[in-house]
């Protein structure tokens, strides 16, 4: 029975001492996350209306269903406010911006 006991004890110690250590390295991950969230532009959604508003201009825009769809496609849209209507009945949508620096962000937005 006291060897059972001694088991259980170093077992018990060994997994809080793992999981003290997972904890630090997840939250030094959460701070790299914030860094990398932090985008030059916002999108909005009221309905069906979509507006992307962005500190630098917009080269380009696609907009696609969660089935693959393409629903939008404009090139040299070369503005920083870029406004479009959803027309399909799906919910759940894929975004990918291209702003003048070059830089390509994608982005899973839902609409009512």
């Amino acid at each position: 029975m006291m060897a059972f006991r001694k088991t259980m004890a170093i077992i018990a110690i060994t997994f809080l001492s793992m999981l003290t250590q997972a904890q630090s390295v997840s939250s030094s991950d959460n701070v790299k996350g914030i860094e990398k969230s932090i985008k030059p532009y916002r999108i909005h959604t009221s309905g069906k209306q979509v507006t992307i508003k962005s500190i630098k201009d917009i080269k380009s825009v696609i907009v696609w269903t969660s089935g693959g769809h393409r629903i939008v496609e404009h090139r040299d849209v070369n503005t920083a406010n870029y406004s479009f209507r959803i027309t399909v009945r799906e919910k759940i949508f894929f975004i990918r911006l291209q702003l003048s620096d070059g830089k390509t962000y994608s982005e899973k937005i839902g609409v009512e």
